[in-house]
């Protein structure tokens, strides 16, 4: 007996409140219904009521149930042997120096824009050597093409 009221403490603790509540709202009512001058105050009791319930209930709901904790690690890595791209899949997919280049740069995250200044060509250009570069590699987007290349082993 004892252990099925601490497994539904809950239930219980809310089931009283409930029950409470509804004894103080009944007696709040009958005392408009003998005094009809009070009946502000009962609206008034009800509106209090309700704003603490929602106030309750938001900070009940907001908490997080789970605290995360973010732990800072150095991490050393070594560095290994030196590149060296696939010649033969280069060979293979007929891919130019420039168009290396310019993936290569994709890779590094620059933009067309940025690439065009590196590389002094126009912005069109760069165009050029991406679109044959998808072409080749058959991929549609640039994040594609570089995932597909470090796949082959074309750039690091």
């Amino acid at each position: 007996m004892f252990r099925a009221i601490i497994k539904y403490k809950w239930i219980i603790m809310y089931g009283s409140g409930l029950a409470l509540l509804l004894l103080l709202l009944r007696g709040l009512e009958l005392f408009v219904l003998f005094s009809p001058q009070k009946q502000d105050l009962y609206i008034g009791a009800i509106a209090l009521l309700f704003t603490g319930l929602g106030i309750w209930l938001t900070l009940k709901l907001s908490k997080p149930k789970v605290e995360t904790i973010v732990v800072e690690k150095a991490i050393y890595v070594s560095k290994g042997k030196e590149f060296i791209p696939n010649q033969t899949e280069i060979e293979n997919l007929a891919i130019s120096k420039r168009e290396l280049e310019v993936l290569q740069l994709m890779a590094d995250g620059l933009s067309n824009q940025e690439i065009a200044e590196k590389l002094f060509v126009s912005l069109n250009t760069v165009k050029t050597h991406s679109s044959k570069v998808y072409e080749k590699l058959e991929v549609k987007r640039r994040t594609q093409a570089v995932e597909k290349a470090k796949k082959y082993g074309i750039i690091a």
